[in-house]
C-alpha cells in the first residue's frame, strides 16, 4: 500500500464531501497537555462537562488498540448573519453564540467522518478507524493543532490562517500509519485583545482558561447563575463569543459554506419573551436541532430572564410576575424575582413583596430580597 497516495486521495475526497481542512498527525501521546490538564485540575479549572479520566484524552492507544495515526478535520462556519432581525423595545432578543447557528455540528462534523470512514475503509478494508467530535475522550483542539490544522491561540481556541477560529473540528484515530502534517508556529506574538475583551476574567493568561468563569459554561449550567456575572451575561442566552471577535485574526471571516450551518434569525436571535412558557415540546420543535439546546430548555429560559433584566424590558413584567408566582423550580423563581428588582417600577416592586409574604424556599426568599434591595 502507498501510504503517501492513499494520503493524498484521502485529502482529494474531503475536499468533495465538505471538509474544509484537513491533517494528519501521530497517535502519540499528548505529553505536555496531560500536565496541562493535571494542572487545570488541581486548580480547579474545569467545566466539569469534558471527560475526567486524563490517561483517556491525552493516550489515544486507549481508545484504538494499535492507533497509529489521527486524522483531524475542520470546517468554517459563519460569523456573520445574512438576513438581520432588529432588537427593539417591547421585542427584546437574545442571541446564540456562532457555533450554536445552524444545525448542530455534532451532527455535521459526523456526517463527514462517517463518510471519509467509508472511503478509507474501501482502501483499506482492513483498517481500524474511531472518529470522535466534541464529547469524545480526546482533546479535538490538541489534535488540530498537532496536526497542523490551525495553532492554539491565546483565548484556547483553534486559529486557522484561513478561517480563523470560526471552525468546527473533530477526529479520527487510524491504524494506518499516515505520514504527519507539520504544525502551525503560534501567530498571536503580544497580542492580549482575547484577554482583554473576556467580560469575566476567565481567560486567566494565554492559553489558559478558569472554565467556571466562562460565559459559555454558565449559560449551561442549570443552578441560579452567581451573582457576580449575572450583569455581565447581557442578552447572551448560549455561549459567548468575546474572545473571538476581539481576535484579529478573525477580522473579515465570515464564510457561509455549508447550507446546514446557516443560522435562522429568529433561532440564533430569539425573542427573549416568548422563550419564557415554551413547552419542553415546544422548545425542542423550536431549538431542538441547534447545539446550544443540549441541556434542555431550563438554563435557556434563565438566560432570557437575565437578558430581559439587562434590557431593563418593563414589558416582561407580568411574565417574571407569573414565572415568581406558578414555577416550581426555585431556580426559574429566584432568577425571575431577581430580574424584576432589576428592571423596577412599582408594579415590580409589589409583585415582589407579595412574593416574600407566600414564599417558603429559601434560596428563593434570597433572590426577592436581592430583587427588592435594587429599589431601595
Amino acid at each position: 500500500m502507498d501510504i503517501n497516495k492513499l494520503k493524498a486521495d484521502i485529502i482529494s475526497y474531503s475536499k468533495t464531501i465538505g471538509i474544509d481542512k484537513i491533517g494528519f498527525t501521530t497517535a502519540d501521546p499528548f505529553t505536555e497537555l496531560k500536565s496541562r490538564l493535571i494542572r487545570q485540575q488541581e486548580l480547579g479549572y474545569q467545566s466539569g462537562f469534558e471527560e475526567p479520566d486524563v490517561e483517556k484524552r491525552t493516550n489515544p492507544a486507549m481508545l484504538l488498540q494499535e492507533a497509529a495515526s489521527i486524522i483531524s478535520i475542520a470546517l468554517a462556519y459563519p460569523s456573520k448573519m445574512k438576513i438581520r432581525v432588529e432588537n427593539k423595545k417591547g421585542e427584546r432578543r437574545g442571541i446564540f453564540c456562532r457555533a450554536s447557528w445552524g444545525l448542530d455540528y455534532h451532527h455535521v462534523l459526523k456526517d463527514r467522518l462517517q463518510k471519509l470512514e467509508e472511503f478509507i475503509l474501501s482502501k483499506v478494508p482492513n483498517a481500524r478507524l474511531k472518529s470522535m467530535v466534541d464529547t469524545g475522550e480526546l482533546s479535538d483542539r490538541a489534535v488540530a493543532v498537532r496536526a497542523g490544522i490551525g495553532w492554539s491561540g491565546k483565548n484556547c481556541a483553534v486559529i486557522t490562517p484561513e478561517f480563523g477560529s470560526y471552525v468546527y473540528i473533530g477526529e479520527m484515530m487510524t491504524t494506518i500509519p499516515f505520514p504527519p502534517d507539520t504544525p502551525i508556529e503560534e501567530q498571536c506574538g503580544t497580542c492580549t485583545k482575547c484577554l482583554d475583551a473576556c467580560p469575566t476574567g476567565a481567560l486567566v493568561q494565554g492559553g489558559q482558561i478558569n472554565a467556571k468563569r466562562c460565559i459559555s459554561f454558565l449559560t449551561q449550567t442549570k443552578d441560579l447563575i452567581p451573582d457576580e456575572f449575572r450583569d455581565k451575561i447581557g442578552n447572551r442566552i448560549y455561549g459567548c463569543d468575546s474572545c473571538q471577535t476581539a481576535c484579529p485574526h478573525n477580522k473579515g471571516k465570515d464564510f457561509h459554506f455549508h447550507s446546514e450551518l446557516e443560522p435562522d434569525p429568529e433561532i440564533a436571535k430569539p425573542l427573549l419573551k416568548p422563550i419564557l412558557h415554551l413547552s419542553n415540546r415546544e422548545f425542542k420543535l423550536t431549538f431542538g436541532k441547534v447545539a446550544g439546546s443540549w441541556r434542555g430548555k431550563k438554563p435557556i429560559q434563565r438566560n432570557a430572564m437575565i437578558a430581559l433584566a439587562h434590557f431593563k424590558d418593563e414589558t416582561a413584567i407580568a411574565d417574571l410576575t407569573s414565572i415568581l408566582e406558578n414555577e416550581i423550580n426555585p431556580v426559574a423563581k429566584g432568577t425571575a424575582a431577581w430580574a424584576l428588582g432589576k428592571i423596577g417600577g412599582e408594579t415590580a416592586f409589589e409583585a415582589l413583596k407579595k412574593a416574600k409574604h407566600r414564599e417558603t424556599d429559601p434560596v428563593v426568599i434570597q433572590e426577592i430580597e436581592k430583587g427588592l434591595d435594587f429599589m431601595e
